[in-house]
């Protein structure tokens, strides 16, 4: 398993890594989002900010996004106004 997730790391260019990473420190951009635009699930998501992120970081956004309704479309209020998809189309990195 460590060995897939360090192919597909290196895999990425740093502009990648930069979008992806931007994508999940944001709050509304849902995980789902980034599975369309990246083909990187949460779980993978999770294993790339932490290795990532200094393990200070990478608590505290731990910490905020536990729980948090806006980082998975299921658990989001109807009455929520924002599309999550067009919140990651300004994320585009500059690599």
């Amino acid at each position: 398993m460590e060995a897939t997730f360090s192919k597909r790391l290196s895999s990425l260019s740093a502009g990648d890594i930069s979008a992806i990473v931007q994508m999940a420190w944001e709050d509304r951009t849902a995980f789902e989002t980034i599975q369309e635009r990246m083909g990187w699930s949460e779980s993978d998501v999770i294993r790339l900010m932490r290795h990532e992120l200094h393990p200070n970081s990478f608590r505290m956004w731990r910490k905020r996004m536990k729980g948090r309704t806006t980082k998975h479309r299921a658990l989001r209020s109807s009455t929520m106004k924002f599309e999550d998809r067009l919140v990651a189309d300004h994320r585009r990195a500059n690599c």
